[in-house]
């Protein structure tokens, strides 16, 4: 079974990983871990700051920051026994698109199920803006575990 986990960083990101990591291990599986990099991660003034005190590009600041919170899922997915998952920073290359990235990645990994934290915005900003797990859970064609 090859299963994908998908991470933002945030506490039902990291609930995905452990469980994903415990999947993969029951089931003699293999897991990769994405992170879809998007400016959104990142407040405009604090990406500002970032490149001018580290004369860094905007797409260096959102790598180093994807490749930070995808160091910590691999560590956390370690200690549930899996200590080879692959990871892979994602970049979104159409606003908006942080769903369909994932669908790809899914698909690209030849994935069995992806396992990804629901983030918990409110109904009202979740109809609004849309909500990036209800969209993977209503296109992927593989299995999809929603982690509160």
């Amino acid at each position: 079974m090859r299963i994908l986990a998908a991470t933002d960083g945030s506490a039902p990101a990291t609930r995905a990983v452990e469980l994903a990591a415990r999947l993969t291990k029951e089931l003699g599986g293999t897991l990769k871990i994405i992170h879809v990099c998007s400016e959104r991660d990142v407040p405009e003034e604090q990406m500002s700051e970032y490149t001018i005190s580290e004369h860094s590009s905007s797409a260096e600041v959102l790598t180093a920051l994807s490749e930070e919170k995808l160091r910590l899922a691999r560590e956390h997915a370690a200690k549930f026994g899996v200590s080879e998952a692959e990871i892979a920073t994602l970049l979104e290359l159409e606003a908006g698109a942080i769903a369909e990235t994932i669908i790809d990645a899914a698909y690209r990994h030849e994935a069995s199920m992806i396992v990804m934290g629901k983030r918990g915005l409110s109904r009202l900003s979740g109809l609004i803006v849309g909500s990036v797990s209800q969209k993977v859970v209503s296109t992927a064609t593989c299995a999809v575990t929603v982690v509160p």
